[in-house]
């Protein structure tokens, strides 16, 4: 479907005139062109559907083909053909493209229409049509819809209740309409329409529907039995035993949840859901980076999940180099740095072309779900050259003009630079990636990089990225972080380091590193300093919508 957002495209209002131009001289293929334009510009204009219904006076019984469905169909042409189609007595099939054009494009009132909205609708459709119109909703809307977004779904839960109205004891019904008014915040309602489900016909799905209400209402023991008596009614549905779980740890009950989850992985160990649920309660319970990277292995190797989880990212968001860089730590005044080898004279590289800065302007940013997705949008710098790439670090570009941007580079220009460093050293774990891990240039570049002090935990870091995403390079990469650690390590006892604790956390992001290792970058991370708490934190929360994963839920 196109959306159709040019922005040189006339106002509503112009089209409509051009449509009517189009009419006056029977031009019927150019007038619905216009009217389809208007309606994605004004969904709910009453002008608009005036003018489509002078279109469709004027084609007759040939109105809907004026509006064909193709491979990429302008979202105005949906819309316009759902309205003709429910004019014709077809409203079932009218709603179907409606909520198509919702997920298409969810900002949008497209359902916002007296037809869509009357009583009158609810009684022709039936309940099993309503609610499987309302599982439409659902499945195209995130959970929940953001408040900018809830008045384009007014029509739907319009719909829900005028339905319920007509059938008020129809299970199916009311759970799905449940499930509408939770997403959009009218939670008293969900919990008052999955209870009245539930007593009309008690079903597993009826009661993780009145679960999930009474959840979101805050009621967390009255949603925890309704889980379990959801488990009761089907035990093989290992969704429900991840969501209890999940609501137990969110809740402190970490054990418990812990419990929960491995009675799933008993009767199935490879279910996704199960799965990302347990590593990311285990890593909730002791901080070791292998449950995360155990499901990172998991989730590149069942790519076809049932569907999106957020459980990686959750847990790296926001901790030092698992989801965000560290910021450069200054060292006090007077102390020495001998963390790095003595940098030998080396012919600084010519700066990069335009080409390269503006790729990298693109990615770079001080934040990334987690290191797989860090490598994967990395790839936009696979086809430069090395010259370029080392041009980037040596000759770092200017900040974009983005609001992320004008803001480290007006705050903190020195994170900017860390940020192109971290991305052009992940640029050269795309380069030459036909060469043979231990003899590549890739290894080569990364590994003398880490010598030189500006750019160490950069270098560093794309190793890590590097054994995240290959498991075949997992112990040659856990050697070189192990010995580039006890190099700090041993230069912290003469002195405060400055790249001590970043250093320590990316030894700690690890994967495979040695327990001896573990236990020194612990003590290194947890020394004074070793959190980074640094404007970092508040700029990113400012200037980033936190991530929200989808968790498994009713449609």
């Amino acid at each position: 479907m196109a959306e159709g957002t040019d922005d040189r495209a006339l106002p509503a209002t112009e089209e409509l005139a051009l449509a009517r131009q189009a009419l006056d001289s029977g031009d019927l293929a150019h007038a619905a062109d216009h009217v389809a334009a208007a309606l994605a510009r004004a969904p709910t204009l009453p002008e608009v559907h005036e003018t489509l219904a002078r279109l469709a006076a004027a084609g007759g019984d040939d109105a809907v083909r004026l509006f064909p469905l193709q491979h990429h169909t302008f979202i105005g042409a949906v819309v316009a053909r759902a309205h003709l189609l429910a004019a014709a007595g077809r409203p079932a099939e009218g709603l179907d493209l409606l909520v198509a054009a919702t997920a298409h494009a969810p900002g949008a009132d497209w359902a916002g229409v007296p037809w869509v909205t009357s009583p009158e609708l609810a009684e022709r459709l039936g309940p099993d049509q309503a609610a499987r119109v309302l599982m439409q909703v659902c499945a195209a809307a995130p959970d929940p819809v953001p408040a900018s977004d809830r008045a384009a779904l007014a029509a739907y839960l319009t719909l829900a209740r005028n339905a319920v109205t007509v059938h008020p004891e129809h299970g199916l019904l009311l759970g799905t309409a449940s499930a509408l008014a939770r997403r959009v915040g009218e939670v008293p309602l969900a919990v008052r329409w999955a209870a009245r489900g539930v007593r009309a016909a008690p079903s597993k799905i009826g009661e993780v529907w009145l679960g999930y209400a009474l959840r979101s209402a805050g009621r967390t023991r009255e949603a925890l039995a309704a889980l379990r008596r959801a488990v009761d009614h089907d035990p093989d549905d290992l969704a429900v035993y991840a969501d209890i779980a999940g609501t137990l740890a969110d809740h402190g009950r970490l054990d418990e949840a812990l419990v929960w989850i491995e009675r799933a992985l008993t009767r199935n160990p490879s279910f996704d859901c199960a799965v990302h649920t347990a590593h990311r309660l285990r890593f909730q319970r002791d901080a070791d980076v292998r449950h995360l990277v155990a499901l990172a292995d998991f989730a590149r190797d069942h790519p076809d999940d049932s569907h999106e989880h957020g459980d990686l990212a959750e847990c790296c968001r926001g901790r030092p180099w698992l989801g965000q860089v560290t910021p450069v730590a200054s060292p006090p005044e007077g102390t020495r740095q001998p963390a790095t080898a003595p940098d030998e004279a080396r012919p600084t590289p010519p700066p990069p072309s335009a080409d390269a800065a503006r790729r990298l302007r693109q990615v770079a940013h001080p934040a990334w779900p987690h290191p797989p997705a860090a490598y994967d949008t990395a790839v936009g710098l696979a086809t430069l050259d090395l010259p370029d790439l080392l041009g980037l670090l040596a000759h770092p570009p200017e900040a974009p003009p983005t609001a992320l941007g004008r803001v480290l580079a007006g705050q903190d220009p020195a994170l900017w630079v860390r940020c192109v460093q971290v991305w052009a050293c992940l640029g050269l774990l795309h380069h030459r990636t036909d060469e043979p891990w231990a003899a590549s240039t890739r290894r080569r570049v990364l590994t003398e990089l880490t010598d030189t002090e500006e750019v160490t935990e950069a270098a560093l870091f794309a190793l890590v990225t590097a054994a995240w995403v290959d498991p075949s390079v997992r112990p040659d990469v856990a050697g070189l972080v192990a010995a580039r650690l006890a190099t700090v390590a041993e230069a912290t006892r003469q002195g405060p380091v400055a790249m001590a604790a970043s250093v320590a956390h990316l030894a700690l992001a690890t994967p495979d590193l040695d327990p001896g290792s573990v236990t020194v970058a612990r003590t290194l991370a947890g020394a004074p300093g070793g959190g980074h708490r640094s404007p970092l934190r508040a700029l990113l929360s400012r200037l980033l919508r936190p991530f929200r994963p989808r968790l498994p839920g009713p449609p």
